[in-house]
């Protein structure tokens, strides 16, 4: 039995316990929204009018994970328990920080859905009896494929303001329109998303890159007004003309939303890179004898830096997207490089993620593919041994030939390398006798 099907069967097990024990209990939320559209759930959700200290006693193995929202988590048997998230039916009040409730009371399961986010989140199904319980109109916006607030949407959204976030996140997964009214809303509070913590913005971002339809998360973050908001430095792109014999698609935002259109469900580090590569271009641009925009690469590292930090990404993550798109121009002077250049180039950590993100540049713009392949096809020329040979000789050897350590080490091992990436040294003895001559026009 799949993993998918185990979880079904014990989501259903969970309800089918609580319901002998004379609780109501129902799946809930974007489980029910993905059945009705015939994708398989990740995960299931049950709501129960059982208060969460009766969850815990009806269940052996519990985790407490908000036991004041009445959430309790129910681990199965196994080494690697499945798990469901037990929510006692609940309604809230006073959001006084625009994402947690400071009243929290147990009710009935309409009250219960009328407290969630959007329609299609908010239906409930009895595994029981296989009924779909709809209190909210959900089905119908399903059928329309409409994203709608439930109730007032600015109310919603002045309860969580990460709602906002999220109406965009699940408008372009399900691939959806939001409702007029939903969307004014979410244009009207723009400005509130700054009360939420840079980690859940991150969260939420990182879900929409690695998404089904980044590009048009990425319309919809511009047209709310949420893009000017959480990266500004991106929504600077629009307007910002390129030169027509290099990019004929248009500005700077048209280019970066024709690479995130190539994306579907993609590799995090790989959609950032493509979100900021030319996040540089902006501040850079010049006109001249044509469009220039200098070192915008560099630039653009930098800025990418600053913009990752600021979202509270790992070092290790913003390392790799930072390398992404500080590397992203060279690619054009791949096939005129001296063989040590392109062979440091070739072996950089991550290099598919470079590789690909290369090809997104050039199929939203030029579409010539020259580097792209010429880079792939060495790369089926080499082996790691050639990419990354054992070096010839160490910082030890120097010290033998008299040489006290210091900045030079660095330059004289490098050169080293380089001779031996292209042939021409290929022992030690070889390399020894190579410093030496290299010291004599460099004392």
């Amino acid at each position: 039995m799949s993993t998918s099907a185990s979880l079904l069967e014990f989501a259903t097990s969970v309800v089918r316990k609580l319901v002998d024990a004379r609780h109501r209990a129902v799946f809930a939320g974007g489980c029910v929204r993905d059945m009705l559209l015939g994708t398989e759930p990740k995960d299931y959700d049950v709501a129960t009018s059982a208060k969460p200290e009766e969850v815990m006693k009806l269940f052996r193995r519990t985790i407490p994970v908000g036991v004041a929202f009445g959430v309790v988590r129910v681990l199965d048997k196994g080494e690697h328990p499945l798990a469901v998230e037990v929510a006692t039916f609940r309604g809230e009040s006073g959001y006084a920080d625009g994402r947690h409730p400071t009243e929290v009371h147990f009710t009935n399961e309409i009250e219960d859905v009328k407290r969630r986010d959007f329609t299609v989140n908010g239906l409930l199904f009895d595994p029981l009896k296989d009924e779909v319980l709809d209190y909210v109109g959900g089905r119908e916006d399903l059928s329309r494929k409409l994203l709608r607030a439930i109730g007032d949407p600015a109310q919603r959204f002045a309860e969580d303001h990460l709602r906002m976030l999220r109406a965009v996140r699940f408008a372009a997964q399900l691939g959806f329109e939001i409702e007029p009214a939903t969307f004014a809303a979410v244009k009207a509070n723009v400005a509130n998303i700054h009360s939420i913590s840079a980690e859940r913005v991150r969260d939420e971002l990182n879900r929409m890159l690695s998404g089904p339809n980044p590009r048009r998360a990425f319309e919809l973050l511009k047209s709310s007004g949420l893009l000017r908001e959480i990266l500004p430095e991106v929504d600077a792109m629009a307007g910002v003309q390129q030169p027509p014999q290099f990019h004929p698609e248009g500005d700077v935002w048209t280019h970066t939303l024709m690479l995130l259109g190539q994306l579907s469900n993609a590799p995090l580090s790989v959609a950032l890179g493509a979100l900021f590569h030319d996040v540089g271009k902006p501040p850079t641009f010049t006109v001249t004898d044509r469009i220039r925009f200098n070192e915008h690469e560099k630039v653009g590292a930098e800025l990418t830096q600053t913009i990752m930090r600021r979202l509270k990404y790992a070092n290790e993550e913003i390392e790799r997207v930072v390398a992404l798109v500080k590397g992203h121009m060279m690619f054009k002077d791949t096939e005129h490089m001296r063989p040590s250049t392109l062979k440091k180039f070739l072996r950089q950590p991550h290099f598919e993620d470079h590789l690909a993100l290369h090809k997104l540049d050039c199929m939203a713009s030029h579409g010539s593919l020259d580097a792209y392949e010429f880079c792939r096809a060495r790369l089926g020329q080499e082996s790691e041994e050639t990419l990354r040979p054992p070096p010839l000789i160490t910082g030890q050897d120097l010290i033998a030939l008299g040489l006290q350590p210091g900045p030079k080490f660095k330059q004289i091992l490098q050169e080293v390398e380089d001779r031996q990436l292209e042939g021409a040294l290929t022992d030690k003895e070889a390399a020894l006798a190579f410093v030496r001559e290299w010291l004599k026009s460099h004392p």
